[in-house]
């Protein structure tokens, strides 16, 4: 099995990457699925949250009523590090266990973890063997967040602001897809990051390369 970080900031374009290497034969596990997951009801994280932040959070079928939780959090940085304490191991421990069963199944797996908050989270979690940034400019974002999500210039620029430099994803990235141009571009990089993907020491690919096999 390889597993490799897949990350970009909002409106790169990362969705857009993820689904063309899970048509190409990836198996793709989302970090923002995960962290849906764990607070799930009757999960412990939820009932942690619950407890930490008051019943006011739970919708009256036991769900998490995310507004009501952002309330809390939203701009006080203590209250965000006790919610992230909760939730992050929860997400880091379901992710090893969706990693461990992708390879149960396939020992020659291609795993793809695609987590928006690599850099944020300040470490990698777990052992990629590359890091993959999906790439474009601040404005070609902002216009994507315009005309495709409906946002104000304002709350567009906003959000960009409040998460991970460019820059900053730029310097721990082992690949970069750069996504500024047309999709049919985009969609090509993403076919030769598979090339190299299947090439990686280990895979049937490439093993089936070097016996000289098909």
């Amino acid at each position: 099995m390889h597993l490799v970080a897949l990350t970009g900031g909002i409106a790169s374009g990362k969705s857009t990457v993820a689904a063309r290497l899970a048509e190409l034969g990836a198996v793709i596990i989302d970090a923002d699925r995960l962290a849906r997951e764990v607070v799930e009801p009757g999960t412990d994280a939820l009932r942690h949250i619950a407890e930490a932040f008051g019943q006011e959070v739970l919708q009256p079928d036991g769900s998490l009523d995310r507004p009501a939780l952002g309330s809390r959090v939203f701009g006080q940085p203590q209250n965000l590090q006790k919610l992230n304490d909760i939730t992050h191991p929860a997400v880091h421990q379901l992710g090893l266990e969706r990693i461990a069963a992708a390879e149960a199944a396939d020992p020659d797996a291609i795993v793809v973890y695609d987590v928006p908050l690599l850099l944020e989270a300040s470490r990698r979690p777990y052992d990629f063997e590359l890091a993959i940034v999906v790439s474009a400019a601040e404005e070609t974002r902002v216009r994507r967040l315009v005309e495709i999500r409906g946002m104000t210039e304002a709350d567009a620029r906003s959000r960009i602001a409040s998460q991970a430099s460019e820059a900053e994803r730029l310097a721990i990235a082992d690949v970069v897809i750069d996504s500024n141009g047309t999709l049919g571009q985009t969609l090509d990089q993403v076919g030769e990051l598979w090339t190299t993907l299947t090439a990686l020491p280990g895979t049937a690919a490439e093993a089936a390369a070097a016996s000289g096999t098909d």
